[in-house]
């Protein structure tokens, strides 16, 4: 992962399912508001389980080229059968890579099983899963044997509070999968990921946007930004914390504008269709009610009495005439 693409596709990745889960989410309490239940996983007409096979294909790809394809020896370990010190950060990041593909596995074994079990219960299952593989990233981006001191470190730790959102709302979804709002956040919180994640990606290797006083040095086979002072390691790490905070505010403007966008398109086809409903109902009670009154009129009529529109009309008039 310590390159360009080994950030900006994995984010793209993350980007992707949490826009995926967004907008989602927004489309189901948006037609179903009092109604709404969260789901883990959204299937698609097409093909059910796309979501979750492409989270496997991409775990899978990614363990790929942590541990076979990255290395130069194709192979990650040492001559003696160790792991060397080059490859630790490999076997960290293919074990959040295989974390999320037993979490993608196991969604699909469980919406498969023919087992007898509570379709709530299997969402709480798919959701622990899901809770496990944040939990995974996060200790392994907190444990993380790359740089933690420096620009790359400051990276990290930023991202870890994306990851711990992510993590929280998960866990919460699992005794609250009424709440739209912890689905809200976690899809959006999963969204930053996958932003923050492209943005190391770009600020950390390439040389243009490398803060001023620093450069990129190969240090025990990887590349990692190093500042020639203190003042500029400083200065580099502030311009993190402002690129977070820009992302965060950038962030809330879209989904805000998203939010009400779609429940402006999908919550006006709710409306019409409630109108609709109650118009139709309310025609075929005013229908009913008139064959009362014909019918009502005929039987009168039929008895030699008055009909009932005559009786409040005689009414109106005596109170004229007692009035006078």
């Amino acid at each position: 992962m310590g390159t360009l693409v080994g950030h900006v596709a994995p984010g793209f990745a993350f980007f992707a399912l949490g826009f995926w889960h967004l907008f989602n989410h927004i489309k189901l309490h948006s037609l179903n508001p009092n109604s709404y239940t969260s789901f883990p996983w959204f299937p698609t007409l097409k093909f059910r389980y796309l979501e979750l096979v492409l989270i496997m294909v991409g775990s899978s790809i990614s363990i790929s080229m942590e541990l076979f394809i990255g290395p130069a020896k194709h192979q990650p370990f040492d001559t003696d059968g160790t792991i060397p010190s080059n490859h630790l950060h490999n076997f960290e990041h293919s074990a959040i890579s295989m974390t999320f593909f037993i979490y993608a596995a196991f969604s699909i074994v469980l919406d498969k099983t023919s087992i007898n079990i509570d379709l709530m219960f299997k969402h709480s299952l798919t959701q622990f899963l899901g809770a496990i593989a944040f939990a995974q990233q996060l200790f392994l981006f907190h444990l993380h044997s790359a740089d933690h001191m420096g620009v790359e470190g400051q990276y990290h730790l930023l991202l870890q509070s994306a990851i711990v959102v992510s993590l929280v709302t998960t866990l919460m979804g699992i005794g609250y999968p009424k709440s739209f709002m912890v689905s809200f956040i976690r899809s959006l919180s999963i969204l930053y990921q996958g932003l923050w994640l492209m943005t190391m990606g770009f600020m950390l290797w390439t040389p243009n946007l490398i803060p001023k006083g620093c450069f990129i040095h190969l240090e025990v086979g990887h590349q990692v930004v190093k500042c020639s002072s203190d003042e500029a390691l400083h200065r580099a790490k502030s311009l993190v914390n402002i690129e977070f905070s820009w992302a965060l505010i950038g962030v809330t403007i879209f989904a805000m504008t998203f939010y009400l966008v779609l429940v402006k398109l999908y919550g006006q086809k709710v409306e019409y269709s409630t109108l609709k409903s109650h118009e139709n109902d309310h025609f075929e009670l005013g229908e009913e009610e008139e064959e009362e009154d014909v019918e009502s009129q005929k039987g009168s009529n039929k008895q030699g009495e008055p009909t009932k529109g005559f009786i409040h009309m005689g009414k109106g008039y005596a109170i004229m005439d007692i009035e006078r």
